[in-house]
């Protein structure tokens, strides 16, 4: 049975979460051990929004109740990270089989994420899954269980609009820049402000290509750190209006009670740019731009209302999204349930030839005698038919049962199991871990 451990964003505030967040080396000790207690299989993803712990339990556990298992592996994450009490049951939710593997479809579609439509999950999955690979906790069912959800995470990203469109004000200001000027590469920004905002907003010029950047801040150590981390260049306040004779875009993230550049600063820069178009984009709080500059020909200001309506703009066309990706994620569950189910039943299969062709020799071994050596290879020939004739009927029901549940059928099963003493026992596979990875 696959089981799901799990806290995010939904379930927690960040202080809790953070108490709950594995490193990769505390994954990697992590994971053998909780494998060796519960799991035949297992894998953990551990990112600032979420910590997950999947594993397909140990058929020793089996009598263990889900309130049970769900209580034995909370208290083995908190004490691992000691986190008592400050992170206790309610902040978890415990899914298992489909309910666990339709989550992470979920996780890598970007329905699940702060951010809908965030698919950067993807490659924190392909890392995760490389430290349950190289810790050797991973399996068939979780080689699987990760190809099937990276596989609809993919499909969401190129059949559907879902991760498209700015949904951050700091990303729109960068995107609509982008807009305007198409090719980045060639352009020249001024970055005012280098807090959180501000710093968020270098990262998105930098990953556009911008040709080059600028960053003032009143405290210029805090500019020079950030510039030194992505190779821009710092600028003093003081100083920062002179360089807008040559800059093609100025965006602007302080908090201030009075602008920072006012009609009468840019008055004599716009005369000295030879009708050079500048885009300025304000997404202060208070506004950082006297609004009178858009009166200026060839200046172009967009404040945070403009920014808003384009962001919330692009969350609506997702939201129009989500149909189509539980549609791919329906299809990826039913492909993935066909396969657990057919994993499930393929040793029990197994099993019950190996029972029947016991039976067979054995009686064979009682009666061969009293043929001729023509007649013995005819006999042994004809009960191999028989006992192939024999297991076609249960493997086809299990495999195919038209109308059964998911559960029916894993009742049958195990009334199989049981039925003929079938002991629990699983069949190893090939890893299958290139999959996981890029196509």
């Amino acid at each position: 049975m696959i089981h799901l451990l799990g806290i995010n964003h939904r379930t927690a505030e960040v202080a809790v979460r953070e108490k709950i967040w594995f490193s990769d080396d505390e994954i990697r000790l992590f994971l053998p051990a909780v494998k060796e207690k519960f799991f035949d299989e297992c894998f953990m993803i551990s990112t600032c929004n979420r910590t997950e712990l999947y594993g397909v339990t140990k058929a020793e556990i089996a009598d263990t109740t889900t309130e049970e298992l769900s209580t034995l592996l909370i208290n083995e994450v908190t004490t691992t990270k000691h986190a008592s009490p400050d992170v206790n049951q309610k902040h978890f939710y415990h899914l298992q089989d489909i309910h666990a593997v339709n989550h992470l479809m979920k996780v890598a579609t970007g329905l699940d994420s702060m951010v809908l439509g965030d698919v950067q999950i993807l490659n924190q999955l392909r890392d995760h899954y490389a430290l349950a690979s190289e810790s050797k906790v991973s399996g068939p069912v979780v080689n699987k269980l990760l190809q099937s959800a990276v596989h609809a995470g993919k499909r969401t990203k190129t059949e559907t609009e879902i991760s498209k469109g700015a949904v951050s004000v700091s990303y729109a200001a960068v995107d609509l820049a982008a807009k305007i000027f198409f090719d980045l590469s060639e352009k020249k920004v001024l970055l005012i402000g280098a807090g959180e905002t501000g710093e968020l907003t270098a990262k998105h010029l930098v990953a556009r290509g911008i040709g080059k950047l600028l960053i003032t801040n009143r405290t210029l150590k805090k500019a020079e750190e950030v510039a030194a981390s992505l190779n821009a260049v710092p600028v003093p306040f003081e100083t920062f209006v002179s360089t807008l004779s040559d800059v093609d875009i100025v965006i602007s993230s302080v908090g201030a009670t009075e602008y920072v550049l006012t009609m009468q600063q840019l008055k004599e820069i716009v005369k000295g740019r030879k009708q050079s178009p500048l885009l300025i984009i304000d997404i202060g709080v208070p506004r950082n731009i006297d609004p009178a500059v858009n009166k200026f020909e060839n200046v172009f200001l967009h404040d945070l209302d403009s920014l808003s309506q384009i962001v919330e703009r692009n969350h609506a066309r997702r939201r129009t999204c989500i149909p189509s990706v539980n549609g791919i994620i329906l299809e990826e569950l039913n492909e993935f349930n066909r396969w657990y189910l057919s994993h499930a039943i393929a040793p029990t299969i197994d099993h019950l030839r190996d029972v029947y062709d016991s039976i067979r020799k054995e009686e064979l071994d009682v009666h061969i005698h009293k043929f001729s050596e023509k007649d013995k290879e005819i006999v042994d020939l004809l009960t191999r038919r028989i006992v192939h004739r024999l297991i076609q009927l249960p493997a086809s029901e299990l495999r195919n049962g038209k109308g059964d549940s998911r559960q029916q059928k894993e009742m049958k099963l195990q009334v199989i199991r049981e039925l003929f003493g079938l002991h629990h026992h699983h069949e190893h596979l090939d890893t299958n871990e290139e999959n996981i990875g890029e196509e």
